[in-house]
Protein backbone atom coordinates (compact mmCIF):
# COMPACT_ATOMS: atom_id res chain seq x y z
CA UNK A 1 0.00 0.00 0.00
CA UNK A 2 1.06 3.04 -1.12
CA UNK A 3 0.85 6.63 1.05
CA UNK A 4 1.91 8.80 -1.85
CA UNK A 5 0.50 9.45 -5.47
CA UNK A 6 1.46 11.55 -7.90
CA UNK A 7 -1.89 12.03 -10.64
CA UNK A 8 -1.00 13.93 -13.53
CA UNK A 9 -3.99 15.49 -15.48
CA UNK A 10 -3.90 16.04 -19.15
CA UNK A 11 -5.76 18.92 -20.12
CA UNK A 12 -5.97 18.23 -23.69
CA UNK A 13 -7.31 19.56 -26.81
CA UNK A 14 -8.38 16.34 -28.73
CA UNK A 15 -10.28 16.21 -32.35
CA UNK A 16 -13.14 14.27 -32.80
CA UNK A 17 -12.59 11.33 -34.98
CA UNK A 18 -8.71 11.98 -35.25
CA UNK A 19 -8.30 8.76 -32.95
CA UNK A 20 -4.23 8.87 -34.54
CA UNK A 21 -3.93 12.26 -33.29
CA UNK A 22 -5.68 11.49 -30.16
CA UNK A 23 -3.67 8.86 -29.32
CA UNK A 24 -0.10 10.43 -29.76
CA UNK A 25 -1.52 13.54 -27.74
CA UNK A 26 -1.84 10.96 -25.26
CA UNK A 27 1.30 9.21 -25.88
CA UNK A 28 3.31 12.10 -26.06
CA UNK A 29 1.69 13.49 -22.32
CA UNK A 30 2.51 10.39 -20.54
CA UNK A 31 5.85 10.45 -21.12
CA UNK A 32 6.13 14.14 -19.90
CA UNK A 33 4.06 12.93 -16.76
CA UNK A 34 6.93 10.20 -16.59
CA UNK A 35 9.65 12.70 -16.54
CA UNK A 36 8.01 14.73 -13.70
CA UNK A 37 7.35 11.45 -11.79
CA UNK A 38 3.97 10.84 -12.08
CA UNK A 39 1.90 7.30 -10.98
CA UNK A 40 -0.93 8.11 -12.79
CA UNK A 41 -2.73 9.93 -16.03
CA UNK A 42 -6.14 10.93 -15.94
CA UNK A 43 -7.38 11.61 -19.36
CA UNK A 44 -10.71 13.71 -20.30
CA UNK A 45 -14.11 12.06 -21.20
CA UNK A 46 -13.97 9.92 -24.34
CA UNK A 47 -10.19 11.45 -24.68
CA UNK A 48 -9.36 8.80 -28.16
CA UNK A 49 -12.58 9.70 -29.56
CA UNK A 50 -13.09 13.28 -28.86
CA UNK A 51 -15.87 14.74 -27.40
CA UNK A 52 -18.80 15.14 -28.31
CA UNK A 53 -18.62 12.20 -30.52
CA UNK A 54 -22.35 12.31 -30.92
CA UNK A 55 -23.32 9.71 -33.84
CA UNK A 56 -20.18 8.49 -34.94
CA UNK A 57 -20.30 5.98 -32.46
CA UNK A 58 -23.01 4.80 -33.92
CA UNK A 59 -20.55 3.42 -37.18
CA UNK A 60 -19.14 0.12 -35.86
CA UNK A 61 -15.67 0.21 -37.11
CA UNK A 62 -15.04 3.63 -35.12
CA UNK A 63 -16.02 2.32 -32.07
CA UNK A 64 -13.31 -0.63 -33.01
CA UNK A 65 -10.89 1.78 -34.06
CA UNK A 66 -10.88 3.94 -30.84
CA UNK A 67 -10.54 0.45 -28.82
CA UNK A 68 -7.75 -0.80 -30.74
CA UNK A 69 -5.84 2.53 -30.22
CA UNK A 70 -6.71 2.19 -26.45
CA UNK A 71 -5.15 -1.21 -26.35
CA UNK A 72 -1.80 0.00 -28.63
CA UNK A 73 -1.71 2.36 -25.49
CA UNK A 74 -1.88 -0.54 -23.13
CA UNK A 75 1.07 -1.84 -24.05
CA UNK A 76 2.90 1.18 -23.50
CA UNK A 77 2.39 0.97 -20.28
CA UNK A 78 4.41 -2.10 -19.47
CA UNK A 79 7.71 0.13 -19.26
CA UNK A 80 6.83 0.44 -15.93
CA UNK A 81 6.09 4.55 -15.97
CA UNK A 82 2.64 5.84 -15.18
CA UNK A 83 -0.41 3.99 -15.35
CA UNK A 84 -3.26 5.44 -17.26
CA UNK A 85 -7.41 6.57 -17.36
CA UNK A 86 -8.58 6.65 -20.80
CA UNK A 87 -11.84 7.56 -22.25
CA UNK A 88 -13.28 5.87 -25.49
CA UNK A 89 -16.58 4.05 -26.21
CA UNK A 90 -16.76 0.61 -26.01
CA UNK A 91 -19.38 -1.95 -27.24
CA UNK A 92 -19.94 -4.92 -25.09
CA UNK A 93 -22.57 -7.48 -24.63
CA UNK A 94 -24.65 -4.93 -22.37
CA UNK A 95 -24.58 -2.39 -25.00
CA UNK A 96 -22.60 0.64 -26.50
CA UNK A 97 -20.99 2.56 -23.42
CA UNK A 98 -19.27 6.01 -22.54
CA UNK A 99 -16.22 3.95 -21.21
CA UNK A 100 -12.78 4.47 -19.38
CA UNK A 101 -9.63 1.72 -19.04
CA UNK A 102 -7.63 1.62 -16.28
CA UNK A 103 -4.78 0.95 -17.92
CA UNK A 104 -1.08 -0.36 -15.92
CA UNK A 105 1.78 -2.77 -16.37
CA UNK A 106 0.90 -3.26 -20.02
CA UNK A 107 -2.35 -4.73 -18.77
CA UNK A 108 -6.18 -2.86 -19.11
CA UNK A 109 -6.76 -3.57 -15.20
CA UNK A 110 -10.24 -2.07 -14.86
CA UNK A 111 -13.23 -1.29 -17.12
CA UNK A 112 -15.86 1.12 -15.89
CA UNK A 113 -18.77 2.67 -17.73
CA UNK A 114 -20.88 5.90 -17.25
CA UNK A 115 -24.31 5.42 -15.50
CA UNK A 116 -25.92 9.01 -15.78
CA UNK A 117 -26.39 10.05 -19.48
CA UNK A 118 -27.11 13.69 -20.17
CA UNK A 119 -29.89 14.24 -22.28
CA UNK A 120 -30.43 18.28 -21.99
CA UNK A 121 -29.28 21.19 -23.44
CA UNK A 122 -26.08 20.49 -25.63
CA UNK A 123 -26.22 17.05 -24.54
CA UNK A 124 -28.02 13.68 -26.28
CA UNK A 125 -26.09 11.07 -25.09
CA UNK A 126 -29.04 8.59 -24.52
CA UNK A 127 -29.74 8.70 -28.70
CA UNK A 128 -26.37 6.87 -28.71
CA UNK A 129 -25.33 5.11 -25.45
CA UNK A 130 -26.73 3.11 -23.09
CA UNK A 131 -26.29 3.57 -18.97
CA UNK A 132 -23.75 0.77 -17.15
CA UNK A 133 -25.25 -2.40 -16.48
CA UNK A 134 -24.52 -2.43 -12.54
CA UNK A 135 -23.08 0.62 -10.35
CA UNK A 136 -19.65 0.94 -10.44
CA UNK A 137 -17.21 -0.32 -7.80
CA UNK A 138 -14.06 0.93 -7.39
CA UNK A 139 -10.56 0.00 -9.63
CA UNK A 140 -7.54 -0.66 -7.77
CA UNK A 141 -4.23 1.01 -8.45
CA UNK A 142 -1.12 0.20 -7.21
CA UNK A 143 -2.92 -0.30 -3.61
CA UNK A 144 -5.28 2.62 -3.85
CA UNK A 145 -8.89 2.05 -4.69
CA UNK A 146 -9.55 4.28 -7.29
CA UNK A 147 -13.39 5.47 -7.64
CA UNK A 148 -13.95 6.87 -11.39
CA UNK A 149 -17.35 8.61 -11.88
CA UNK A 150 -17.63 10.41 -15.51
CA UNK A 151 -18.65 13.52 -15.81
CA UNK A 152 -22.66 13.17 -15.56
CA UNK A 153 -22.08 10.69 -13.00
CA UNK A 154 -20.49 13.68 -10.54
CA UNK A 155 -24.04 15.75 -12.14
CA UNK A 156 -27.33 13.78 -12.03
CA UNK A 157 -28.93 12.16 -9.17
CA UNK A 158 -27.86 8.69 -9.11
CA UNK A 159 -25.60 8.95 -6.39
CA UNK A 160 -23.17 7.04 -8.00
CA UNK A 161 -20.15 8.93 -5.73
CA UNK A 162 -21.63 8.08 -3.05
CA UNK A 163 -22.28 4.47 -4.15
CA UNK A 164 -18.02 4.29 -4.66
CA UNK A 165 -17.43 5.63 -1.55
CA UNK A 166 -19.90 2.89 0.38
CA UNK A 167 -17.62 0.00 -1.75
CA UNK A 168 -14.34 1.46 -0.27
CA UNK A 169 -13.23 4.03 -2.85
CA UNK A 170 -10.60 6.24 -1.23
CA UNK A 171 -10.13 8.71 -4.17
CA UNK A 172 -12.75 10.39 -6.93
CA UNK A 173 -11.16 10.59 -10.23
CA UNK A 174 -13.47 12.34 -12.24
CA UNK A 175 -12.86 12.60 -16.10
CA UNK A 176 -15.13 15.42 -18.11
CA UNK A 177 -15.93 17.04 -20.93
CA UNK A 178 -17.84 20.31 -19.60
CA UNK A 179 -18.47 22.54 -22.45
CA UNK A 180 -18.04 26.53 -21.27
CA UNK A 181 -20.54 29.07 -20.29
CA UNK A 182 -20.75 32.14 -18.68
CA UNK A 183 -19.79 31.53 -14.86
CA UNK A 184 -19.24 27.52 -15.48
CA UNK A 185 -15.93 27.20 -13.07
CA UNK A 186 -18.25 27.99 -9.72
CA UNK A 187 -20.66 25.79 -10.99
CA UNK A 188 -18.43 22.91 -11.32
CA UNK A 189 -16.43 23.71 -7.86
CA UNK A 190 -20.24 23.41 -6.61
CA UNK A 191 -21.37 20.25 -8.32
CA UNK A 192 -17.66 19.19 -7.00
CA UNK A 193 -18.14 20.09 -3.88
CA UNK A 194 -21.71 18.32 -3.21
CA UNK A 195 -20.28 14.85 -4.08
CA UNK A 196 -17.56 15.67 -1.77
CA UNK A 197 -20.05 15.98 0.72
CA UNK A 198 -22.33 13.18 0.11
CA UNK A 199 -18.98 10.80 -0.28
CA UNK A 200 -16.50 12.02 2.31
CA UNK A 201 -13.96 11.46 -0.32
CA UNK A 202 -11.61 14.02 -1.80
CA UNK A 203 -12.45 14.48 -5.65
CA UNK A 204 -10.44 15.21 -9.06
CA UNK A 205 -12.01 16.87 -11.82
CA UNK A 206 -10.27 16.64 -15.55
CA UNK A 207 -11.94 18.65 -18.06
CA UNK A 208 -11.23 18.80 -22.14
CA UNK A 209 -9.91 21.53 -23.31
CA UNK A 210 -10.34 22.87 -27.06
CA UNK A 211 -13.44 23.92 -29.57
CA UNK A 212 -15.80 21.56 -31.12
CA UNK A 213 -18.23 22.51 -33.62
CA UNK A 214 -20.56 25.14 -31.24
CA UNK A 215 -18.43 23.77 -27.95
CA UNK A 216 -15.52 25.60 -26.36
CA UNK A 217 -14.42 23.53 -23.74
CA UNK A 218 -12.33 25.65 -21.36
CA UNK A 219 -10.35 23.36 -18.95
CA UNK A 220 -9.96 24.91 -15.83
CA UNK A 221 -9.59 21.42 -14.11
CA UNK A 222 -9.28 21.18 -10.02
CA UNK A 223 -9.11 19.19 -7.29
CA UNK A 224 -11.48 19.54 -4.25
CA UNK A 225 -10.29 18.13 -0.67
CA UNK A 226 -11.89 16.28 1.47
CA UNK A 227 -12.59 19.11 3.91
CA UNK A 228 -14.60 20.96 0.71
CA UNK A 229 -11.40 23.40 0.22
CA UNK A 230 -9.89 23.70 -3.26
CA UNK A 231 -7.20 21.77 -3.44
CA UNK A 232 -5.53 23.14 -6.54
CA UNK A 233 -7.22 24.90 -9.63
CA UNK A 234 -5.49 24.64 -13.19
CA UNK A 235 -5.49 27.12 -16.03
CA UNK A 236 -8.78 27.94 -18.13
CA UNK A 237 -8.46 28.37 -22.27
CA UNK A 238 -4.67 26.68 -22.29
CA UNK A 239 -3.49 23.33 -22.88
CA UNK A 240 -1.98 22.27 -19.99
CA UNK A 241 0.21 18.54 -18.10
CA UNK A 242 -0.27 19.34 -14.46
CA UNK A 243 0.70 16.69 -11.95
CA UNK A 244 -0.12 16.66 -8.29
CA UNK A 245 0.48 14.82 -5.53
CA UNK A 246 -1.58 12.95 -2.70
CA UNK A 247 -0.52 11.70 0.40
CA UNK A 248 -2.65 9.92 2.74
CA UNK A 249 -3.02 11.05 6.11
CA UNK A 250 -4.71 10.00 9.09
CA UNK A 251 -6.42 7.37 6.46
CA UNK A 252 -7.54 10.93 3.93
CA UNK A 253 -6.39 11.54 0.91
CA UNK A 254 -4.82 15.04 1.25
CA UNK A 255 -3.05 17.10 -2.25
CA UNK A 256 0.15 18.70 -0.66
CA UNK A 257 0.84 20.11 -4.02
CA UNK A 258 -0.89 21.59 -6.99
CA UNK A 259 -1.16 25.04 -8.98
CA UNK A 260 -3.68 27.76 -8.11
CA UNK A 261 -4.45 29.36 -11.17
CA UNK A 262 -6.16 32.34 -11.49
CA UNK A 263 -9.52 32.34 -13.54
CA UNK A 264 -10.50 34.26 -15.57
CA UNK A 265 -14.11 36.08 -15.34
CA UNK A 266 -16.90 38.12 -17.59
CA UNK A 267 -15.63 39.97 -20.47
CA UNK A 268 -12.18 38.36 -20.72
CA UNK A 269 -13.51 35.09 -20.43
CA UNK A 270 -16.21 35.12 -23.31
CA UNK A 271 -13.25 36.75 -25.39
CA UNK A 272 -11.09 34.01 -24.83
CA UNK A 273 -14.03 31.24 -25.39
CA UNK A 274 -15.13 33.38 -28.71
CA UNK A 275 -11.36 33.17 -29.81
CA UNK A 276 -10.21 29.90 -29.03
CA UNK A 277 -13.62 28.52 -31.01
CA UNK A 278 -12.94 30.29 -33.95
CA UNK A 279 -9.46 29.21 -33.73
CA UNK A 280 -10.14 25.26 -33.69
CA UNK A 281 -13.11 25.36 -35.64
CA UNK A 282 -10.50 27.04 -38.26
CA UNK A 283 -7.85 24.42 -38.12
CA UNK A 284 -9.47 21.70 -36.98
CA UNK A 285 -11.19 21.98 -40.42
CA UNK A 286 -8.70 22.77 -42.44
CA UNK A 287 -8.54 26.34 -43.25
CA UNK A 288 -5.68 28.02 -44.36
CA UNK A 289 -7.13 31.74 -43.60
CA UNK A 290 -10.63 33.41 -43.96
CA UNK A 291 -12.51 36.22 -45.14
CA UNK A 292 -14.95 38.96 -43.50
CA UNK A 293 -16.73 41.98 -44.66
CA UNK A 294 -15.70 45.08 -42.40
CA UNK A 295 -18.18 47.89 -42.50
CA UNK A 296 -17.38 49.84 -39.98
CA UNK A 297 -19.84 48.67 -37.82
CA UNK A 298 -19.03 46.98 -34.03
CA UNK A 299 -19.99 43.67 -34.96
CA UNK A 300 -17.65 43.33 -37.89
CA UNK A 301 -14.74 44.93 -36.05
CA UNK A 302 -14.85 42.53 -33.09
CA UNK A 303 -15.06 40.04 -35.05
CA UNK A 304 -12.20 40.63 -37.18
CA UNK A 305 -10.19 41.50 -33.57
CA UNK A 306 -11.44 37.83 -32.97
CA UNK A 307 -9.75 36.64 -36.36
CA UNK A 308 -6.53 38.34 -36.11
CA UNK A 309 -5.72 37.23 -32.35
CA UNK A 310 -6.95 33.39 -33.15
CA UNK A 311 -5.14 33.06 -36.53
CA UNK A 312 -2.70 36.42 -36.97
CA UNK A 313 -2.77 38.84 -39.34
CA UNK A 314 -1.23 37.18 -42.39
CA UNK A 315 -4.75 34.82 -42.34
CA UNK A 316 -6.95 37.45 -42.02
CA UNK A 317 -8.64 39.50 -44.92
CA UNK A 318 -11.40 42.34 -44.34
CA UNK A 319 -13.54 43.38 -47.22
CA UNK A 320 -15.18 46.69 -47.85
CA UNK A 321 -17.81 46.99 -50.02
CA UNK A 322 -19.48 50.28 -49.99
CA UNK A 323 -23.06 51.33 -51.22
CA UNK A 324 -23.99 54.34 -52.28
CA UNK A 325 -25.94 54.72 -48.16
CA UNK A 326 -22.03 53.68 -46.91
CA UNK A 327 -20.75 56.90 -44.87
CA UNK A 328 -17.48 57.91 -44.93
CA UNK A 329 -17.68 57.86 -41.29
CA UNK A 330 -18.05 54.11 -41.68
CA UNK A 331 -15.24 53.88 -44.93
CA UNK A 332 -12.69 55.79 -42.47
CA UNK A 333 -13.68 53.81 -39.25
CA UNK A 334 -12.91 49.91 -41.31
CA UNK A 335 -9.89 51.10 -42.61
CA UNK A 336 -8.92 52.57 -38.92
CA UNK A 337 -9.81 48.89 -37.69
CA UNK A 338 -7.94 46.79 -40.25
CA UNK A 339 -4.86 49.16 -39.93
CA UNK A 340 -4.83 48.92 -35.90
CA UNK A 341 -4.98 44.78 -36.72
CA UNK A 342 -2.63 44.82 -39.79
CA UNK A 343 -4.45 42.72 -41.25
CA UNK A 344 -5.36 42.61 -45.25
CA UNK A 345 -8.01 45.27 -46.28
CA UNK A 346 -9.72 45.57 -49.74
CA UNK A 347 -12.49 47.57 -51.21
CA UNK A 348 -15.10 46.59 -53.55
CA UNK A 349 -18.18 48.63 -54.44
CA UNK A 350 -20.89 46.91 -54.95
CA UNK A 351 -23.04 49.83 -57.13
CA UNK A 352 -22.29 47.95 -60.19
CA UNK A 353 -24.02 44.26 -59.32
CA UNK A 354 -26.72 45.69 -57.15
CA UNK A 355 -27.94 47.60 -59.68
CA UNK A 356 -27.56 45.33 -62.13
CA UNK A 357 -29.94 42.94 -59.77
CA UNK A 358 -32.17 45.76 -59.89
CA UNK A 359 -32.61 45.91 -63.75
CA UNK A 360 -32.34 42.52 -64.10
CA UNK A 361 -35.85 42.64 -62.02
CA UNK A 362 -36.93 45.95 -62.88
CA UNK A 363 -39.76 44.40 -65.12
CA UNK A 364 -41.48 42.33 -62.55
CA UNK A 365 -40.79 44.99 -59.77
CA UNK A 366 -42.45 47.74 -62.13
CA UNK A 367 -45.24 49.49 -59.90
CA UNK A 368 -43.99 48.20 -56.56
CA UNK A 369 -42.38 50.81 -53.92
CA UNK A 370 -38.75 50.10 -52.32
CA UNK A 371 -37.98 48.70 -49.34
CA UNK A 372 -36.38 45.89 -47.79
CA UNK A 373 -36.10 43.79 -50.44
CA UNK A 374 -33.75 46.67 -52.21
CA UNK A 375 -32.69 46.76 -49.04
CA UNK A 376 -31.47 42.83 -48.51
CA UNK A 377 -30.56 42.60 -52.68
CA UNK A 378 -27.55 45.17 -51.07
CA UNK A 379 -26.84 42.39 -48.42
CA UNK A 380 -27.27 39.35 -50.51
CA UNK A 381 -24.88 41.30 -52.97
CA UNK A 382 -21.87 40.99 -50.30
CA UNK A 383 -22.79 37.83 -48.99
CA UNK A 384 -22.40 36.54 -52.97
CA UNK A 385 -19.09 38.44 -53.15
CA UNK A 386 -17.48 36.82 -49.95
CA UNK A 387 -18.31 33.12 -51.11
CA UNK A 388 -16.99 33.72 -53.94
CA UNK A 389 -13.60 35.23 -52.09
CA UNK A 390 -14.38 31.85 -50.25
CA UNK A 391 -14.72 29.62 -53.35
CA UNK A 392 -11.32 31.15 -55.24
CA UNK A 393 -8.99 31.14 -52.73
CA UNK A 394 -10.33 28.77 -50.04
CA UNK A 395 -10.67 30.89 -47.35
CA UNK A 396 -14.08 30.60 -44.88
CA UNK A 397 -16.35 33.35 -44.71
CA UNK A 398 -16.66 34.61 -40.83
CA UNK A 399 -20.20 36.13 -40.51
CA UNK A 400 -20.61 38.29 -38.02
CA UNK A 401 -24.34 38.83 -36.66
CA UNK A 402 -24.77 38.89 -32.73
CA UNK A 403 -27.68 37.23 -30.84
CA UNK A 404 -29.91 40.42 -30.53
CA UNK A 405 -29.84 40.50 -34.28
CA UNK A 406 -30.37 37.04 -34.48
CA UNK A 407 -33.36 36.38 -31.98
CA UNK A 408 -35.10 39.04 -33.54
CA UNK A 409 -34.32 38.22 -37.29
CA UNK A 410 -32.21 41.73 -37.68
CA UNK A 411 -30.49 39.61 -40.15
CA UNK A 412 -30.61 38.77 -43.78
CA UNK A 413 -30.71 35.10 -44.79
CA UNK A 414 -27.72 34.91 -47.82
CA UNK A 415 -26.58 37.93 -47.05
CA UNK A 416 -24.90 39.00 -44.04
CA UNK A 417 -25.41 35.43 -42.38
CA UNK A 418 -23.30 34.00 -45.45
CA UNK A 419 -20.37 32.04 -43.81
CA UNK A 420 -18.70 28.96 -42.02
CA UNK A 421 -18.53 29.78 -38.78
CA UNK A 422 -20.06 33.00 -36.24
CA UNK A 423 -17.81 33.42 -33.02
CA UNK A 424 -19.79 35.99 -31.53
CA UNK A 425 -23.61 34.33 -32.67
CA UNK A 426 -24.33 33.44 -28.64
CA UNK A 427 -23.27 37.56 -27.72
CA UNK A 428 -26.16 39.74 -27.00
CA UNK A 429 -25.01 43.35 -28.84
CA UNK A 430 -24.43 45.09 -25.28
CA UNK A 431 -22.27 41.96 -24.47
CA UNK A 432 -20.22 42.91 -28.04
CA UNK A 433 -19.41 46.47 -26.90
CA UNK A 434 -18.44 44.74 -23.50
CA UNK A 435 -15.91 42.27 -24.65
CA UNK A 436 -14.55 45.15 -27.44
CA UNK A 437 -13.86 47.63 -24.32
CA UNK A 438 -12.18 44.85 -22.82
CA UNK A 439 -9.82 44.00 -26.27
CA UNK A 440 -8.99 46.95 -26.39
CA UNK A 441 -7.65 47.54 -22.70
CA UNK A 442 -6.07 43.79 -22.65
CA UNK A 443 -4.82 41.34 -24.98
CA UNK A 444 -5.93 37.71 -23.82
CA UNK A 445 -3.08 35.18 -23.46
CA UNK A 446 -2.39 33.41 -27.09
CA UNK A 447 -3.62 36.11 -28.67
CA UNK A 448 -1.37 36.70 -32.22
CA UNK A 449 -2.97 39.95 -33.01
CA UNK A 450 -1.57 43.27 -31.44
CA UNK A 451 -1.43 44.86 -28.02
CA UNK A 452 -3.47 48.34 -27.66
CA UNK A 453 -6.26 49.45 -29.00
CA UNK A 454 -7.51 47.25 -32.03
CA UNK A 455 -11.15 48.66 -32.55
CA UNK A 456 -11.30 52.98 -32.96
CA UNK A 457 -13.12 54.36 -30.41
CA UNK A 458 -15.46 55.97 -32.55
CA UNK A 459 -17.21 52.60 -34.05
CA UNK A 460 -17.45 51.57 -30.25
CA UNK A 461 -19.27 55.20 -29.44
CA UNK A 462 -21.21 55.71 -32.51
CA UNK A 463 -24.67 54.71 -32.98
CA UNK A 464 -25.38 51.15 -34.71
CA UNK A 465 -26.69 51.17 -38.28
CA UNK A 466 -27.15 48.68 -41.17
CA UNK A 467 -26.90 51.57 -43.63
CA UNK A 468 -29.22 50.17 -45.99
CA UNK A 469 -31.39 53.18 -46.56
CA UNK A 470 -30.89 56.94 -45.74
CA UNK A 471 -29.95 57.52 -42.38
CA UNK A 472 -31.01 54.15 -41.10
CA UNK A 473 -30.76 53.70 -37.53
CA UNK A 474 -30.90 50.38 -35.92
CA UNK A 475 -33.57 52.04 -33.50
CA UNK A 476 -35.68 52.86 -36.21
CA UNK A 477 -37.11 49.40 -36.06
CA UNK A 478 -35.92 47.80 -32.82
CA UNK A 479 -35.54 49.38 -28.92
CA UNK A 480 -32.58 50.23 -27.48
CA UNK A 481 -30.17 47.44 -27.37
CA UNK A 482 -29.71 47.17 -23.13
CA UNK A 483 -33.88 46.66 -23.26
CA UNK A 484 -33.73 44.82 -26.13
CA UNK A 485 -31.57 42.53 -24.67
CA UNK A 486 -33.03 42.14 -21.17
CA UNK A 487 -36.15 40.97 -23.37
CA UNK A 488 -34.33 38.59 -25.09
CA UNK A 489 -32.62 37.05 -22.22
CA UNK A 490 -35.78 37.08 -19.93
CA UNK A 491 -37.35 35.12 -23.34
CA UNK A 492 -34.64 33.29 -24.59
CA UNK A 493 -32.47 31.77 -21.12
CA UNK A 494 -35.16 32.15 -18.85
CA UNK A 495 -38.28 31.18 -20.33
CA UNK A 496 -40.44 33.96 -18.61
CA UNK A 497 -43.54 34.67 -19.17
CA UNK A 498 -44.79 38.42 -20.51
CA UNK A 499 -46.12 39.57 -17.04
CA UNK A 500 -42.82 38.53 -15.68
CA UNK A 501 -40.95 40.50 -18.03
CA UNK A 502 -43.82 43.14 -17.78
CA UNK A 503 -43.62 43.30 -14.06
CA UNK A 504 -39.30 44.06 -14.70
CA UNK A 505 -40.30 47.35 -15.88
CA UNK A 506 -41.17 46.86 -19.77
CA UNK A 507 -43.90 47.59 -21.84
CA UNK A 508 -46.32 44.87 -22.70
CA UNK A 509 -46.63 45.56 -25.86
CA UNK A 510 -43.21 45.92 -26.57
CA UNK A 511 -42.55 42.67 -25.17
CA UNK A 512 -45.34 40.79 -27.13
CA UNK A 513 -44.00 42.74 -30.21
CA UNK A 514 -40.22 41.30 -29.69
CA UNK A 515 -41.55 37.23 -29.04
CA UNK A 516 -43.03 37.87 -31.73
CA UNK A 517 -39.93 38.78 -33.98
CA UNK A 518 -38.45 36.12 -32.11
CA UNK A 519 -40.64 32.79 -33.08
CA UNK A 520 -40.92 34.02 -36.80
CA UNK A 521 -36.68 34.49 -37.04
CA UNK A 522 -36.71 30.77 -36.54
CA UNK A 523 -36.41 29.65 -39.77
CA UNK A 524 -33.52 32.10 -40.34
CA UNK A 525 -31.55 30.13 -37.16
CA UNK A 526 -31.86 26.78 -38.44
CA UNK A 527 -29.95 27.89 -41.55
CA UNK A 528 -27.27 30.11 -39.63
CA UNK A 529 -23.65 28.92 -39.62
CA UNK A 530 -22.25 27.71 -36.10
CA UNK A 531 -20.95 29.80 -33.51
CA UNK A 532 -19.54 29.60 -29.97
CA UNK A 533 -21.29 29.06 -27.46
CA UNK A 534 -21.06 31.80 -24.62
CA UNK A 535 -24.92 31.64 -22.62
CA UNK A 536 -26.77 28.70 -20.61
CA UNK A 537 -29.00 28.74 -24.15
CA UNK A 538 -27.78 29.23 -27.08
CA UNK A 539 -29.79 28.66 -29.79
CA UNK A 540 -29.38 25.46 -32.00
CA UNK A 541 -28.13 23.31 -29.34
CA UNK A 542 -29.99 24.32 -26.38
CA UNK A 543 -33.11 26.11 -27.90
CA UNK A 544 -34.58 23.93 -30.35
CA UNK A 545 -37.84 25.81 -30.86
CA UNK A 546 -40.88 24.54 -34.07
CA UNK A 547 -40.31 26.64 -37.05
CA UNK A 548 -43.99 26.15 -37.84
CA UNK A 549 -45.08 27.76 -34.58
CA UNK A 550 -48.50 29.53 -33.79
CA UNK A 551 -48.44 29.63 -30.09
CA UNK A 552 -47.58 33.39 -28.49
CA UNK A 553 -47.93 34.12 -24.91
CA UNK A 554 -50.77 36.69 -24.76
CA UNK A 555 -51.07 37.29 -20.87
Amino acid sequence: MTDILRIALAQLNPTVGDIEGNLKKAREARADAARQGADLVLYPELFIAGYPPEDLVLKPAFVEACERAVQEFTADTADGGPGVVMGLPLRRKSGLHNSVQVLDGGKMIGERYKMDLPNYGEFDEKRVFQPGPAMPGPVNFRGVRLGIPICEDIWGKLQVCETLAESGAELLLSPNGSPYYRGKVDVRHQVAIVQVIESGLPLIYVNQLGGQDELVFDGASFGIQADKSLAFQMSQFEEALTVTTWKREGGTWVCSQGPMSKIPHKEEADYRACMFGLRDYVNKNGFKNVVLGLSGGIDSAICAALAVDALGEERVRCVMMPYRYTSDESLKDAEDCARLLGCRYDTIPIIEPVEGFAKALSDMFEGTKEGVTEENLQSRTRGTLLMALSNKFGSMVVTTGNKSEMSVGYATLYGDMNGGFNPIKDLYKMQVYAISRWRNEHTPPGALGPTGMVIPQNIIDKEPSAELRPDQRDQDSLPPYPVLDDILECLVENEMSVDEIVERGHDRELVHRIEHLLYIAEYKRRQAAPGVKITRKNFGRDRRYPITNKYRDRS
